[in-house]
C-alpha cells in the first residue's frame, strides 16, 4: 500500500502554501483511511485478513477515531452511560477511571465498593484497598499517557495515593460544577490544567473524556492541543509549517480532510457521517509518527524513536459499539461506510 520512496521531498499543493509537506504527508491520510478500514472490517465481521498493509498487521495502532478504541468504548458505555448520574457522580466516575486508564482497575473498584459515585468517594478506603491489590502484584495503571507520580507534591509514597488525593482536591474545589458551567472546551481545559500533575496533553485528554458525557456539550471542532506524539508526527509530515502553529495546522487539516482523501483516490472515513474531529486528527499524527518509523526510517521526529514497541495482539472480545447520543451517530450508515 505504501510503496513510497523514503526520500524527503516537498509537495507544493497550492492551497497548502506556504506549508510544505514531506513524503510522509500522503502516508498520514493513507494510514487514517486504512486503519479505519480495519475497524470497519472487524465491525462487519470481515476480519480474516484485516489489512493488506504489513505494518498495520504487525504492530498495534489505535483507531483513526479515538472514540472507537476499546478503552474509550468502555468509558463511554460502562462508565458514563451505564445509568443516570448527576454532575459530581459523572466527574468521579470519569476521573477515577482515567487516572488509571485501565478497565480492569475500574472493574476491581466497582466489585469492592459498588457503583462508583460521589457519595462512595473515600480517600482512606480507596487507598487502603489499592495498596492491598498492589502488594498482591496487581498492575493498576495502563501504559498509555500516565500522569506524574505526584508523591512529592502530596507527600505520600505511592502514586495512586497522590492521584486519589488530587481527585479529592478537585471535589473540594467543586470542580465538576465549575466545569459544567464553562462556556467553552478551552475554559474547561484551563481549569483542569490549573491542578498539579496535569500538563497540557493530559488536560486536553481529560476534557475530551468529560465531554463524552452530558456534563458538558462542547464541539470537538472547537479546541485542540497536540500531544508529544502528535508533534512528532507533524515534524515528519512537514518540511515547514510556514509560520502556522501546530494547533492551527490541525484545524486546517480537519477542514481539508475530504479533499485530501479525494486527491488520493480514497473515500473519506467517517463515524456514521461524523468526520475526523480535531482530537482524531491529532491522534492520527501520533499513530503516523509510529508508522513512519518503519515506512520512512530516514525521516526523524522530535523524540528520535526508531522502533514501535507494541506488536498487534488480537483481542476477540466483542465490542457492542456505543457513542454519545448527542453525536447522533448513524449506526446504519456506520455499517455501510
Amino acid at each position: 500500500m505504501y510503496n513510497m520512496s523514503n526520500k524527503v521531498k516537498s509537495y507544493k499543493f497550492k492551497s497548502l502554501y506556504p506549508i510544505k509537506p514531506s513524503v510522509v504527508y500522503d502516508t498520514y491520510w493513507k494510514f487514517a483511511y486504512e486503519r479505519h478500514q480495519v475497524f470497519l472490517n472487524r465491525l462487519r465481521g470481515d476480519d480474516l485478513e484485516l489489512s493488506e498493509d504489513e505494518i498495520i498487521r504487525k504492530y498495534k495502532f489505535t483507531n483513526s477515531f479515538r472514540a472507537c478504541d476499546r478503552v474509550s468504548q468502555y468509558l463511554i458505555k460502562e462508565v458514563i452511560y451505564s445509568d443516570k448520574f448527576d454532575a459530581r457522580d459523572l466527574f468521579v466516575r470519569i476521573l477515577l477511571f482515567k487516572l488509571f486508564n485501565k478497565i480492569e482497575t475500574f472493574q476491581l473498584l466497582e466489585e469492592r465498593f459498588g457503583v462508583i459515585a460521589y457519595d462512595m468517594f473515600d480517600v482512606k478506603g480507596l487507598v487502603s484497598f489499592l495498596n492491598e491489590e498492589m502488594n498482591r502484584g496487581r498492575v493498576l495503571y495502563s501504559n498509555a499517557y500516565m500522569m506524574a507520580s505526584g508523591c512529592k507534591d502530596f507527600n505520600v509514597t505511592r502514586k495512586h495515593h497522590a492521584h486519589i488525593l488530587l481527585l479529592e482536591k478537585m471535589l473540594r474545589d467543586d470542580l465538576p460544577l465549575r466545569i459544567q458551567d464553562c462556556a467553552s472546551m478551552k475554559d474547561g481545559y484551563s481549569l483542569l490544567l490549573s491542578y498539579p500533575l496535569i500538563g497540557n496533553f493530559l488536560a486536553y485528554q481529560y476534557i475530551t473524556d468529560i465531554n463524552y458525557s452530558e456534563l458538558t456539550d462542547f464541539s470537538e471542532m472547537e479546541f485542540t492541543v497536540p500531544g508529544p506524539g502528535a508533534r512528532d508526527g507533524i515534524r515528519k509530515c512537514f518540511l515547514s509549517l510556514g509560520g502556522v502553529t501546530e494547533t492551527e495546522l490541525i484545524k486546517i487539516l480537519a477542514e481539508r480532510q475530504e479533499s485530501e482523501f479525494e486527491r488520493l483516490g480514497l473515500k473519506a472515513p467517517t463515524l456514521g457521517g461524523r468526520p475526523l474531529q480535531y482530537i482524531d486528527i491529532q491522534n492520527v499524527f501520533c499513530e503516523t509518527d509510529k508508522y513512519a518509523r518503519i515506512a520512512h526510517p530516514d525521516i526523524k521526529g522530535i523524540s528520535g524513536r526508531t522502533r514501535i514497541k507494541q506488536q498487534f495482539k488480537r483481542n476477540d472480545k466483542a465490542i457492542d459499539y456505543f457513542f454519545p447520543p448527542k453525536w447522533k451517530v448513524n449506526m446504519e450508515k456506520l455499517y455501510g461506510d
